[in-house]
């Protein structure tokens, strides 16, 4: 962060959270959580994840990657039609810091015109890196930032169990949980493989349906009073150099338009 962010990111603090803050989850005594997936749709891993929610009556959020929408509009309408929730993850899944402000809003604006008509106004940013100047141009295109307060590691090869039990042991009223459906970016080809998340959602959903209610997150965000934090991210750049992409090499940073 340059002397110029440190000096801004000070006085940031002094303006009330709503103005700046993203949302990380929900302060409410229901007991209600929002299951959030990233890096889809996969043609796939999806389909079988919407056949668990469906199981267990349970809806979600899908905070999906431009790039794969546009493959896939049949799993961005069957998402959608199943009354999940639909989100803007960028267009092809770069971090935000490295970007320049105008490419930071081509990726927003072409994720959401693959995702149209069934997007709503929420935004994830890749790897969850976020500075203050990324943070501006979601809300200067009008969009609520949220990450999570629980997250699977999923992206790693940990199985079922192991998922499930970290979940469980983070998991409160109002949660909002990062899991994914599918990695857009991914270190070793053995961590694509879903089969342990969509297992462990599957037993997730066994163990607290009834006990839970699992809603998308615009629905979590009624149920009670929206935390927010200035979340500030950066995914060291060795780690995001040693990627390798769904469609085609990663570079430091990807245009758009």
């Amino acid at each position: 962060m340059t002397e110029l962010l440190r000096a801004t990111y000070r006085r940031l603090k002094s303006i009330p959270l709503f103005v700046f803050g993203t949302i990380t989850h929900v302060s409410t005594s229901k007991p209600a959580v929002a299951l959030t997936f990233d890096d889809g749709p996969d043609p796939v891993f999806t389909p079988r994840l919407l056949d668990i929610l469906q199981q267990h009556h349970a809806k979600a959020t899908f905070f999906m990657v431009g790039q794969a929408a546009e493959r896939h509009p049949d799993l961005v309408k069957k998402a959608a039609a199943a009354g999940h929730a639909i989100g803007n993850h960028s267009w092809d899944h770069p971090s935000f810091p490295l970007l320049t402000g105008h490419e930071r809003r081509a990726q927003i604006r072409a994720c959401a015109k693959a995702i149209a008509p069934y997007a709503q106004q929420i935004f994830r940013p890749p790897y969850a890196d976020q500075n203050l100047l990324s943070r501006l141009d979601a809300l200067w295109l009008g969009y609520q930032v949220i990450t999570y307060n629980a997250t699977a590691m999923d992206w790693l090869d940990h199985d079922a169990d192991w998922i499930k039990g970290r979940i469980m042991s983070r998991m409160q009223n109002g949660s909002i949980i990062l899991f994914h459906d599918s990695l857009f970016r991914h270190g070793e080809d053995r961590y694509v493989d879903r089969e342990p998340m969509l297992k462990a959602v599957d037993m997730l959903l066994n163990e607290l349906s009834g006990r839970l209610s699992f809603m998308t997150v615009p629905e979590l965000l009624r149920q009670g009073r929206p935390q927010r934090q200035y979340w500030h991210k950066q995914t060291d750049i060795d780690v995001l150099n040693g990627l390798k992409g769904q469609y085609g090499e990663v570079r430091r940073y990807s245009k758009v338009g």
